[in-house]
């Protein structure tokens, strides 16, 4: 069957391969770049970002070897109010955003995805690394790359209207692919970090919106052992840049292991005392039924982090997960991204964790 289908063009390599595919496929293919700055030059320094003229040029060539219409739309109101200032206002929440997700989730499933259906497009191709056969949403086969992740917090709905036809190619292959193809970006760089902090200095960006809020360091007991310039600026698990007056007894490093917004304090403590055994996880988004009770599954707490068996339970309007083993660093607002094999159960947003005693 023959779609409609508008192909999100980043100027990279993955998305413009995906636009054509789409197209061999036999589909009706428009090419869209989402401006997302309103100052483009800002976003992007050496392989930072996507979202500069020049990654906008790069999706124009690219549209212009596959042969399709190529259009630039303005996402950059969007972008900042769903995008920019949720990552903000959640590190000052002292919770620890994933950007890139929350890009996915409002922007490219549901600012770009409600505008083309309203145009009458049928679906939204993109350059994720994930397999989606219209009902199961799939690990890709380059597991290096995986991005079922991100796409974990969009709503079957949303995936209904999504085509992903890079899950089952390495990005090796689809580099040697773009050069067969003409397209000339074939050997551009990954973009990496967070688009949107050009220099990668996230504390500073967060500074310079949230500015100097100074609060104690204290230890699990409650003892003052330095001072910060604004909790905002600190991670749990963080062990680098805390600056202490004085070190630990044992002469061990410290970790953060708890960030206080209420009373704008850091606490920090030795590595064991960050393992956390129990997750309490708000806002589930299930791809499927929700399970009727306690399931054995997987769960992955952050990008291409590590994978952990656990039992995953709802619970009210959130989800309870008990990992078999603890894990360390686990902090409030990141996604827990539930998996059976290489299957995408659902996610949630870390809400609460209860840590193994020290």
């Amino acid at each position: 069957m023959t779609l409609r289908v508008l192909a999100a063009m980043s100027g990279g390599v993955d998305s413009a391969v995906a636009a054509a595919r789409a197209a061999e496929m036999g589909h009706d293919v428009t090419g869209v770049h989402m401006a997302l700055s309103s100052d483009p030059q800002s976003y992007r320094t050496g392989a930072r970002g996507c979202c500069t003229l020049e990654d906008s040029r790069d999706a124009r060539r690219a549209a212009d070897a596959i042969g399709i219409p190529f259009y630039v739309w303005d996402l950059a109101e969007r972008f900042r109010n769903d995008v920019i200032e949720d990552f903000v206002s959640e590190y000052a929440a002292g919770r620890t955003p994933n950007p890139c997700l929350r890009c996915n989730e409002k922007i490219k499933f549901q600012a770009l995805l409600d505008r083309a259906v309203a145009l009458g497009f049928d679906a939204v191709c993109t350059g994720h690394y994930a397999r989606w056969d219209g009902a199961t949403l799939r690990r890709a086969v380059d597991t290096g790359k995986d991005q079922s992740y991100v796409l974990a917090v969009c709503t079957p709905e949303q995936l209904s209207r999504a085509i992903f036809p890079l899950g089952d190619t390495t990005k090796a292959d689809i580099r040697e692919e773009a050069a067969r193809r003409g397209i000339q970006i074939a050997r551009k760089p990954d973009s990496h970090d967070i688009c949107f902090i050009a220099d990668g200095d996230t504390k500073g960006f967060l500074a310079e919106r949230l500015g100097a809020a100074p609060g104690p360091i204290v230890d699990v007991d409650g003892a003052e052992l330095g001072e910060h310039e604004g909790a905002y600026a600190y991670t749990i698990g963080q062990r680098k840049g805390l600056r202490l007056g004085r070190p630990a007894p044992d002469g061990r490093p410290r970790y953060v292991l708890d960030i206080s917004p209420v009373t704008n304090t850091v606490t920090v403590g030795p590595r064991e005392a960050l393992d956390v055994h129990e997750i309490t996880a708000e806002r589930p988004v299930w791809l499927g039924q929700a399970p009727a009770g306690p399931v054995g599954c997987q769960v992955q707490l952050r990008a291409h982090g590590e994978v952990h068996d656990c039992t995953a339970e709802p619970s009210g309007d959130g989800v309870r997960i008990r990992l078999d083993r603890p894990a360390r660093g686990v902090a409030a607002g990141q996604a827990a991204v539930l998996y059976v094999g290489d299957r995408v159960l659902g996610s949630a947003t870390i809400a609460e964790t209860s840590r193994v005693p020290a």
